[in-house]
């Protein structure tokens, strides 16, 4: 509601004007009335009204003194309408001149009243969408100046304008703040995961509150990630007496409960300066690659978690090197052999864990380089969560021989699956099987088990062919085949929902319209059109 303030020195017309119109259903309120100017003022100074209405004559202060005063000595910037018995077209001026919203004559009627107050509601509105879309046009423009500070890419300019605009202190890590439900993730369609990006971090907001600017929404918006990214400062642990585990682990929970779905934070290492913040971005992307065959957490902190130091770590590179080439040529009596070799030089030198762990790590990277070479499209994130899922069992400790070489085999066929270029002609079959058997509940797993090819790399196959993932290329083919029966058949349209896959009507209504642009009732009606 408008907050209005009614001033004149008769009693008698301010309360006409409260009865003449239906001030709640023009959605407007009195909030209060004054008999001059002086006692208005004197209101305005502790409380705020979005628009005063002014006799221009009044003993004491008039209301053109009142308008006068509150622009020059900037009090309220509420709208003004001035009242007056006078037509000289002097006192319209001083009106004009004091920026009065517009100067109306009495007796006061009705219906010039409603039409100033329509008029003046319509000018809020748009003042108040222009200044909503200024507000989002600055938050995209200190976003952008961070992700320039984040990626290492910035200049002085980007630097100042992040420093004057946001609050700093020692102490400043980047978290990656994502959804760890691997198997939901795989069901959705990639404008379901953007909707469940968008309320992650609307969330995030709601926590931070006045620290909000901190968040960014699309920090790696050129990758298949729905993350949101993170700031922490050590003020804000500070603020509420806490450390920054305890911070964090509380900020974890409340997306964890206003999601209702499991939240993972990834911390990269901190740093004591906001021009840093690229390094622990870059610790934070590590950590990323890491958690696939990390025992798993809900918050992974870099320092805890990468711990490498120039005591007693050794790479043993020559024998990776040699597991490396094995497993390129798919050679399992040479995988076998180069992981022995690999675990005795270990057991020799009597390795800690974290030794261990950098070994290992250095040759699950290198593996995904070798892929990366087989097939430049190839998704690295989606390769990791390959041997995740499929290799690594549970929490099982690292460092498993047998484990290891079964790892090296599986991926050994996969490389030589890379090598055979066998997507077109694996890919043309999927094709004829979806049009076929669309109402079946089809999945990219069924289709891997059938070809013989692992999910992730059919996945990237499909993502490169049809420019979409194999999820959203099935919805689009249930909804072309849904589109023909609504025109062509006088089914309900729960039955072809159920006809051609969807056992949701909901579900399905929304996907139609996300399709067609339209309801599958209207779609029916007009024609196609």
């Amino acid at each position: 509601m408008i907050r209005v303030l009614l001033v004149d020195d008769e009693p008698f017309i301010v309360q006409g004007l409260k009865v003449l119109i239906n001030w709640e259903e023009e959605g407007y309120e009195i909030v209060k009335t004054a008999a001059n100017g002086l006692e208005a003022l004197d209101y305005l100074k502790s409380s705020q009204v979005d628009l005063i209405i002014a006799d221009i004559k009044m003993p004491v202060m008039s209301g053109i003194e009142l308008l006068e005063i509150l622009r020059r000595d900037k009090i309220s910037d509420a709208d003004f309408i001035i009242l007056s018995g006078f037509s000289d077209f002097s006192f319209a001026q001083q009106a004009i001149r004091y920026r009065s919203f517009d100067y109306i004559l009495k007796p006061v009627v009705k219906e010039e009243l409603i039409r100033v107050l329509h008029r003046l509601n319509y000018q809020r509105q748009g003042s108040k969408t222009q200044k909503q879309n200024s507000i989002r046009m600055e938050k995209a423009y200190l976003a952008r100046n961070m992700i320039s500070l984040i990626y290492g890419k910035y200049d002085q300019i980007n630097l100042d304008y992040i420093r004057d605009h946001m609050r700093w202190s020692e102490g400043i890590s980047y978290v990656d703040i994502e959804i760890d439900n691997i198997e939901q993730m795989e069901e959705l369609m990639d404008e379901e995961k953007r909707n469940q990006q968008r309320e992650l971090y609307s969330a995030c907001l709601a926590f931070l509150k006045d620290d909000g600017d901190h968040c960014i929404f699309d920090v790696t918006s050129h990758e298949k990630s729905y993350d949101i990214g993170f700031i922490y400062c050590d003020y804000m642990a500070s603020n509420e007496g806490e450390t920054q585990k305890e911070y964090l682990e509380r900020f974890r929970k409340y997306l964890n409960d206003a999601m209702c779905l499991p939240v993972v934070m990834l911390v990269g290492k901190k740093v004591v300066d906001i021009s840093k913040i690229s390094n622990s971005y870059g610790a934070a992307r590590i950590l990323r690659s890491f958690q696939a065959f990390r025992k798993k957490q809900r918050i992974y902190y870099y320092e805890k978690e990468v711990q490498v130091n120039n005591n007693g770590i050794v790479l043993c590179k020559q024998y990776l090197d040699d597991l490396l080439l094995a497993v390129e040529q798919n050679e399992r009596a040479g995988i076998e052999e180069s992981v022995e070799r690999l675990y005795e030089e270990m057991n020799h030198l009597r390795f800690a864990m974290e030794t261990v762990n950098l070994n290992i790590n250095y040759l699950l990277f290198q593996l995904i380089h070798l892929a990366s070479e087989q097939d430049s499209y190839v998704n690295q994130e989606e390769i990791m969560l390959y041997i995740s899922e499929n290799v690594f069992e549970g929490d099982m400790l690292r460092g498993g021989k047998e484990h290891l070489i079964r790892l090296s085999c599986e991926y050994a066929a996969y490389l030589e699956q890379l090598r055979k270029h066998v997507s077109k002609d694996i890919l043309h079959e999927v094709e004829k099987d979806i049009r076929k058997n669309y109402g079946k509940n089809l999945t990219l797993r069924e289709y891997s088990n059938k070809y013989y090819l692992n999910s992730a790399y059919l996945g990237q196959l499909f993502r490169k062919k049809y420019g979409m993932s194999f999820k959203d290329y099935l919805n689009n083919c249930r909804i072309e085949q849904a589109a023909v029966r609504l025109l062509r058949t006088d089914l309900k349209i729960y039955q072809i929902a159920e006809e051609v896959g969807y056992r949701d009507l909901d579900y399905f209504v929304n996907r139609f319209i996300s399709v067609k642009g339209c309801t599958p009732s209207k779609f029916r009606k007009g024609g196609g059109k």
